[in-house]
């Protein structure tokens, strides 16, 4: 039975219409992306759970079996190419599928749950995303990619082929390179999701400019207090 993992919370209102669980990257952990929130220039309007989930600590071969939080384990890099653990990816999918459930029990439903993440979080958010069985409101990935495309190819749900997603990578990422945000990016072009697709001239991080045009995004998604 999964268990559901410990996290950071910030509510910006209480009675949260919405929710937003951000996966960090490799070896960092849930606080990563907390100071991000005010950054983003929500609406006070508008009532947000932010969830920063740390993932488990695994060692990760490519790192020589030093244990960190990860995802999955990154079993080898082949150029481009990342052959990550299937079995991982799957388990930290059932692991954001629990966070989802309890969002539903406090009162958020899929359609009002967006999932981002950043790097190996934003290739869970992609994978989690694109497969759940009912639509989310939305899908952040960050300087990332799709780690198991055949896994996705089998098993994409249609409930979320109308999802919006946010995807951004910095134009001169040595971690994970633009080709494989750019591979994301036409795989779901492909699927026919609504893509909002940007490239800033940085490294493997964010920048405030990809900060402001998230949450304009975000706005545009969760503008107003549900009624």
């Amino acid at each position: 039975m999964t268990t559901t993992l410990p996290a950071i919370e910030i509510e910006t209102a209480p009675n949260p219409d919405f929710s937003i669980i951000w996966m960090h990257g490799l070896g960092a952990d849930g606080s990563d992306f907390v100071p991000v929130v005010p950054e983003l220039g929500l609406s006070e309007d508008v009532a947000v759970r932010f969830v920063f989930p740390h993932a488990p600590t695994i060692p990760v071969t490519i790192n020589n079996g030093y244990v960190m939080r990860a995802w999955y384990d990154i079993v080898a890099i082949d150029g481009g190419a990342r052959h990550a653990d299937e079995a991982g990816i799957r388990a930290s999918r059932d692991i954001v599928r629990k966070l989802i459930e309890r969002e539903n029990g406090r009162g958020v439903p899929p359609s009002r749950i967006v999932l981002a993440g950043f790097s190996q979080g934003g290739a869970i958010a992609y994978i989690a995303g694109l497969t759940h069985p009912e639509a989310l409101a939305g899908i952040i990935a960050l300087s990332t990619y799709i780690p198991a495309p055949a896994l996705l190819a089998a098993e994409f749900d249609p409930a979320n082929r109308a999802t919006p997603v946010f995807a951004a990578h910095g134009t001169q990422d040595g971690v994970v390179p633009l080709q494989l945000g750019e591979q994301a990016r036409q795989a779901l072009t492909d699927l026919g999701n609504p893509l909002e697709w940007r490239t800033y001239p940085m490294a493997h991080s964010v920048c405030l400019e990809e900060i402001t045009e998230i949450g304009a995004w975000l706005t545009a998604r969760i503008g107003t207090r549900a009624a």
